[in-house]
């Protein structure tokens, strides 16, 4: 029986003020905490309240039968904490409908496993503590950073408990093969996981992500008959249709006026007109569907620009600098034993800090220029190292007394 799995990442950064030179030794605050708020306000109001809302209605209207995913950032979790509880509760009244699965990621939507697997290892296990928590699920999905994907990140995973990882659907990864199955993670020769592996459709997750209101785009407009007729084209024994997305393309990156929330509200039921199709979480699909072959994943990928690596976030010089400088302060920043600081350091450990970077103006230019705040990816990185150098002196200071 075919399986839909739409599932939502969620998130929003702590963003940075601008900090000068003449900042350094005088400032030790960085967020931006007026534009945070301002920024979470918009969003809230756009797109999490309302499509909540539709989710909760759609899943009572189609008795279950609807289900969905989020994986939903630590640093997200305590900005709606401090800001809109609200939004966090219509979270909370979705997870209470028992059709709703909470994956884990990093707490800081970090690069960590690339830098420190013990970061990594700690981020991870508070973020699966807090969606516990706050959830009351106990995490059996994993989804690192970006869909950033590969064998290491998979044995990591698989030994820390996870049952499934998600991943792009990159051609690099499938050579050839479907993504509408499900794998087994494998590495090194050494034989196959357990873990089971999710690949993401990008074709039909861009569709709508995406290309929605593209007016310049063949098939616009885009109804659920069509979208469902080609998810329905997709039929046959062990299919798994994985629609991963930004939970920000309903209301705020496609705008209601573009009719992206009647879509999501006639899409359940366009999918679930073909009696074979269901709605199903990763988790629920890891416990049922079989893997089918292994996929072997020797170098990075991510779901990232056309690519889909990891140039991003680490494809130039000063991305790599910053990163670097700021990796290299960890050891001395835990010996510290200052929650501040530390709190402080894994802040900027958020991937967004690098994405402001990315000097990529070719094929993907556009998108990286539009969500960028700062008025080029120099100044992003002179704002960023400035702020490293004021936490690295604060920590020389405090390991000196």
């Amino acid at each position: 029986m075919p399986a839909i799995c739409l599932y939502f990442q969620v998130h929003q950064p702590c963003r940075l003020k601008r900090y000068t030179a003449f900042d350094i030794g005088h400032d030790h605050d960085y967020e931006d905490r007026e534009e945070n708020r301002r920024l979470l306000e918009k969003v809230a109001e756009r797109c999490y309240l309302p499509a909540n809302a539709l989710l909760s209605n759609l899943i009572r209207k189609h008795e279950g039968r609807f289900r969905v995913a989020f994986s939903i950032s630590g640093v997200l979790l305590d900005q709606l904490t401090t800001y809109r509880p609200d939004v966090l509760e219509s979270f909370q009244r979705l997870a209470e409908t028992g059709c709703v699965e909470f994956l884990n990621e990093t707490y800081y939507h970090s690069l960590s496993f690339l830098f420190s697997r013990d970061e990594f290892r700690a981020q991870v296990s508070r973020h699966r503590r807090k969606i516990k928590e706050l959830f009351g699920q106990d995490g059996k999905t994993f989804r690192f950073t970006e869909l950033i994907y590969n064998n290491d990140l998979a044995r990591e995973a698989e030994s820390l408990g996870y049952e499934v990882i998600l991943a792009e659907g990159a051609e690099a990864l499938l050579d050839d093969r479907s993504p509408n199955r499900v794998y087994r993670a494998s590495w090194d020769g050494a034989g196959d996981g357990r873990i089971k592996l999710l690949l993401r459709n990008y074709r039909l997750s861009d569709d709508v992500s995406f290309r929605f209101s593209n007016r310049g785009w063949q098939e616009y407009p885009l109804t659920v008959g069509k979208y469902a007729h080609w998810i329905h084209g997709e039929n046959g024994a062990g299919t798994v249709i994985n629609l991963f997305m930004d939970y920000e393309t309903f209301g705020e990156h496609q705008w209601a006026d573009t009719g992206i929330f009647r879509f999501l509200e006639k899409l359940p039921g366009g999918i679930l007109k073909h009696r074979d199709f269901v709605f199903a979480t990763p988790a629920e699909i890891a416990g049922t569907v079989e893997s089918v072959d292994s996929i072997d994943a020797p170098e990075l990928s991510s779901w990232a620009d056309t690519e889909r690596d990891l140039t991003a976030w680490l494809g130039n010089a000063m991305q790599q600098d910053a990163a670097g400088t700021l990796y290299g302060l960890e050891a001395t920043v835990k010996a510290c034993k200052d929650t501040i600081l530390l709190d402080s350091w894994r802040k900027l450990q958020t991937s967004d800090h690098f994405y402001y970077m990315c000097t990529k103006w070719f094929a993907d230019g556009d998108v990286h220029k539009y969500f960028n705040p700062y008025p080029s990816p120099y100044d992003a990185y002179i704002n960023y190292m400035n702020i490293l150098d004021d936490l690295s002196k604060q920590v020389k200071k405090e390991k000196r007394s």
